[in-house]
């Protein structure tokens, strides 16, 4: 089975309405399609490489599904202090030694929160409706600590209110008529985030006591160039991270400062673009930059994914 890059939603500042939408909560994990072809079992993400070495609880799905073969559509989440923790998740997913992923199964219980199935005993569905494939998933998944069906609610406008209490990054709402379009992202799903994040690559940093305490965010535009968009040096970071964000950064320092717009920092140190981080913030301010950044976690994203909108 060829991976495929998944349906995605588009961002959007209005909750549609109307009978035909459904609101599932946003879960803030890894977004993770299962390939099972009645003997073996492939974990990609929405990126298409490969995770199956880091999530060995779902390589058995014989034992939550009954199909001979499927594809599966979900968010692999792990919780922290009884909320889903995109920090804690990437713990998990950048692993590659597997005798620690052995040690994170412990330390860092995931669950797969399924939402859509794409293939089931040799046919594809992409071309029934949302409500048909969810009711096959209704009929198929046998849930446990590890699995979970997303559930639907019909009042998005409560369910968003609900997730903003409880500190959850949103909602999805999705038409029940929406067949499932591979490589496709239009407004048939519609995602609605209590706050806005991006992956911001790290042009510079700032030192207190010899230790990096902040980080100088840009993105490229159309030509290549790169644009401060603001810094950042609150977050998920632990003090253990700073220290190794310091180590790493060495071989990447450079002279000269690679943002292309002017950027009001005093002793920093400029960065070779290589690392990437996820950044949650509030909004945009009229000088394009983020209000209020916050530090979620490094990512391997390739550099080129880093655009202005």
């Amino acid at each position: 089975m060829k991976p495929i890059k998944p349906f995605e939603p588009i961002l959007t500042d209005v909750i549609p309405k109307g009978d035909q939408w459904i609101a599932q909560v946003k879960w803030d994990g890894t977004r993770i399609l299962a390939y099972y072809d009645g003997e073996k079992t492939q974990l990609f993400n929405r990126k298409k490489n490969e995770r199956t070495k880091q999530f060995p609880e779902l390589l058995q799905p014989s034992s939550f599904i009954r199909a001979k073969n499927c594809i599966l559509d979900g968010e692999v989440i792990a919780m922290q202090d009884g909320k889903p923790s995109f920090y804690e998740v990437m713990k998990r997913d950048r692993v590659r030694n597997v005798d620690k992923v052995n040690q994170l199964l412990q330390e860092i219980p995931i669950t797969y929160m399924i939402f859509d199935v794409l293939f089931i005993d040799d046919h594809w569905l992409l071309d029934k409706t949302l409500q048909e494939r969810q009711q096959i998933l209704r009929d198929r998944i046998t849930e446990n600590e590890v699995i979970r069906l997303v559930e639907s609610f019909s009042d998005a406008e409560s369910l968003f209110k609900v997730c903003e209490e409880h500190q959850l990054e949103g909602i999805v709402c999705k038409d029940l008529s929406s067949t499932y379009a591979v490589e496709g992202k239009d407004s048939r799903w519609r995602k609605r985030k209590k706050e806005q994040d991006l992956i911001a690559v790290v042009g510079g940093v700032s030192l207190k006591n010899k230790t990096v305490n902040a980080l100088h965010l840009g993105l490229f535009d159309k030509d290549g160039k790169l644009f401060y968009i603001g810094s950042a040096g609150s977050g998920k970071l632990t003090a253990k991270d700073w220290i190794a964000i310091t180590n790493a950064i060495e071989p990447i320092i450079s002279k000269d400062k690679p943002f292309f717009n002017q950027i009001d920092v005093k002793d920093g140190v400029w960065l070779w673009p290589a690392l990437t981080v996820k950044i949650s913030f509030l909004e945009w301010t009229d000088g394009r930059t983020l209000r209020h950044p916050v530090i979620e976690s490094f990512v391997s994203v390739p550099l080129e994914e880093c655009k202005l909108e």
